[in-house]
């Protein structure tokens, strides 16, 4: 549903000055908000698999939350500050935890690792889940790395009106 979703805001920001305007308008003002539920989920998720389902965090798995978990405090900090100014900080991160996981989709769908990748229980490579044939644990870090770039994009479209 999230990636349809993305899809859904990419095409009305590329059409903001039509038919998009509405919702890139709804977006870029809830910037901040929804940037703090979106990594919320993102932080639940995580601790979820690995401390109730029991799914053992590889190194790239790590190294997407080192750039994941702090976005919740900086856009929790940004919300109780009343600030919007929060992208600057967040947008670097995400950029980050995107390349790491594209890295880690890419060897989950059977690239050759360049990293020595293990984990307690597993590689980096160990499929935990697959849905629609490409749903995986990188992809949902992806995913919302994608939702919060275009959080900003939005959110700095707003802004320029």
């Amino acid at each position: 549903m999230a990636n349809i979703l993305e899809v859904v805001l990419f095409v009305a920001l590329i059409f903001k000055n039509s038919f998009g305007r509405a919702l890139v308008s709804f977006v870029g003002k809830n910037a901040v908000l929804l940037g703090f539920l979106i990594s919320l989920a993102a932080i639940g998720g995580s601790l979820f698999y690995s401390n109730v389902v029991g799914f053992e965090p590889c190194v790239l798995c790590w190294w997407q939350r080192i750039f994941i978990y702090p976005q919740v405090i900086l856009f929790g900090v940004a919300l109780w500050r009343r600030k919007s100014d929060v992208f600057a900080y967040v947008v670097p991160l995400v950029s980050i935890a995107s390349l790491i996981s594209l890295y880690h989709q890419y060897v989950y769908m059977g690239g050759t690792s360049i990293l020595p990748c293990t984990a307690l229980g597993g590689a980096c490579s160990k499929i935990y889940v697959m849905a629609f044939g490409y749903i995986t644990i990188p992809m949902m870090s992806l995913t919302v790395a994608v939702a919060i770039l275009l959080l900003a994009w939005a959110h700095k479209v707003y802004q320029s009106r």
